[in-house]
């Protein structure tokens, strides 16, 4: 009885131990190029073949939802809003945005429950661009905002559905400046991906 207790403690502990020495190197590390689609994806070329999968799989363009990528998370897999603190006590932060596509829990769940599948994950690359792409094809529907239309895409995206149509977004500057990076972001890897040697 003690040997069989024993072989399978150790059997859960091997697991357990590979488990926390495999998923580090299951992500990718930050691009060192990342304004440069086609260094981005010759870094990391498995980034490349999960684009052009969700781009059958949804046919949104893959700079689009490469420049969302870059402007929520700066391709860091683990990325969240900062710290807040009262003098130098933490309290929380901002929201539950997470990972490379900064999705909050609840627009992340709604996916997931009517699209993405259980096992999706917000610092999985793949299930990101899914995500992405999956969001913006329901503005599309909720919203009428076209596919290609970024600036208005990343309004949605940023202030959620309701919020785009209350017209939150109207007297917030910054956002209104950081929609039109993305928007210039997606057209400059447009450009670029139709020239990529990959």
């Amino acid at each position: 009885m003690k040997r069989h207790f024993l072989r399978r403690f150790l059997y859960v502990s091997f697991f357990l131990t590979t488990m926390i020495l495999f998923l580090p190197a299951c992500s990718s590390a930050v691009p060192s190029r990342p304004k440069d689609l086609c260094a981005i994806f010759t870094e990391n070329s498995d980034w490349y073949d999960d684009a052009r999968d969700i781009f059958s799989k949804r046919k949104v363009p893959i700079n689009i939802v490469m420049a969302f990528i870059y402007h929520e998370s700066g391709y860091r897999h683990d990325a969240k809003p900062p710290m807040r603190w009262f003098l130098f006590i933490p309290y929380g932060r901002g929201s539950s945005a997470y990972g490379y596509p900064q999705a909050q829990d609840e627009v992340w769940n709604d996916y997931t429950e009517s699209d993405g599948g259980f096992w999706s994950s917000r610092s999985n690359f793949k299930d990101s661009l899914d995500f992405i792409s999956w969001y913006i094809l329901r503005t599309k529907d909720k919203n009428g905002v076209p596919v290609t239309d970024v600036y208005n895409q990343y309004l949605n995206y940023h202030e959620g559905w309701q919020g785009y149509k209350k017209g939150t977004w109207k007297k917030n500057s910054s956002l209104k400046k950081l929609a039109s990076n993305v928007s210039r972001t997606a057209k400059n890897y447009g450009n670029q991906l139709r020239n990529c040697d990959i």
